[in-house]
């Protein structure tokens, strides 16, 4: 069957022949429609991920839609290795497919999970965020950004704060929910005054996709505005994998400090949120914007960056 093979660590994948996979009992083989590439998906292909496994030849991608062998169109998520999304044919555990509303297209299936997931699991899982309380998303014009400011709405949030450095990704963010945007392009001093303000006014949960300088500001902010018990929940490091952080900030403050990702949450409950957030997608209105592009292609557009564009493989299975 045709795949996108990773050969070695940083690698570009390249579109080949590997074996077609077998269902063994527990498993269902998938005809693969569209897989999503994203962040995590190169990360993992270039070994440079926390849960990436170091074998090589595989497959990319680690999750996606398609058709069991009775029809069914599901969501699959993490195929069994070395098999993975990107490819004509997958396996995956039974328990890792969740069936695919009829309103919702394959496109945007595949694409909508992987960047929703990362609020949507933060928020329902990690923080348990309540209804009526006002959250801040530090990193908010991207695609997971922009949807963690929706998910947020969705979910209850009295007040959506949402930061970032491209302006005008920035401003379109009050259409999608943002009652409060904060540009990450301010000086530290005036950037640290706008994050006291709006801790003065009280944060109950922040959701962190850059770390770096402006994590470390905000969790400075709040813990010298101590207004109200704070759920840090840290998703992704755009700006870097490390963080000053004094000791003071967390024994001076009712700050909770975690993260959210593979491993912070049991798969069986990751996958229930998945569900959660496949079947509310059409009825909250979740935007995302998707490029299609032919399996083939994988080589060509591997390196693509666009921060505000989901690309989804397809296979001509759709």
């Amino acid at each position: 069957m045709k795949a996108a093979i990773v050969y070695g660590a940083k690698q570009t994948p390249l579109y080949g022949d590997f074996e077609e996979p077998v269902a063994q009992t527990g498993e269902t083989l998938i005809t693969v429609s569209a897989a999503a590439l994203s962040h995590l998906v190169k990360s993992r292909a270039s070994g440079t991920h926390y849960s990436s496994s170091g074998s090589f030849p595989f497959i990319t991608g680690i999750d996606g839609v398609g058709r069991k062998e009775n029809g069914e169109r599901v969501y699959f998520a993490l195929p069994k290795a070395p098999f993975g999304s990107m490819a004509e044919k997958t396996v995956v555990a039974s328990v890792q497919c969740l069936a695919v509303p009829d309103d919702l297209d394959d496109i945007t299936a595949a694409a909508i999970v992987n960047p929703g997931m990362s609020s949507w699991m933060a928020y329902r899982e990690r923080a348990k965020l309540i209804a009526g309380e006002t959250v801040l998303i530090n990193g908010a014009t991207g695609i997971a950004g922009r949807l963690a400011v929706q998910i947020a709405k969705h979910l209850g949030a009295k007040k959506v704060i949402a930061t970032g450095r491209n302006p005008q990704a920035l401003q379109s963010l009050s259409a999608l929910g943002a009652d409060v945007t904060i540009s990450l392009l301010q000086d530290e001093e005036a950037l640290a005054a706008s994050f006291k303000a709006q801790f003065a006014d009280g944060v109950n949960v922040v959701l962190d996709y850059l770390w770096g300088q402006s994590a470390e500001l905000l969790l400075d902010a709040a813990a010298k505005a101590n207004a109200v018990p704070l759920r840090f929940v840290q998703v992704g490091a755009v700006s870097g994998g490390q963080i000053s952080l004094p000791a003071a900030v967390l024994r001076s403050s009712a700050i909770e400090l975690m993260g959210s990702g593979i491993g912070s949450v049991p798969r069986n409950r990751m996958i229930q949120t998945i569900g959660e957030l496949l079947q509310a997608a059409r009825p909250a209105g979740l935007k995302i914007a998707t490029a299609p592009v032919a399996l083939s292609k994988v080589q060509e557009i591997w390196d693509t960056d666009d921060s505000t564009v989901r690309t989804v493989l397809t296979t001509g299975a759709l």
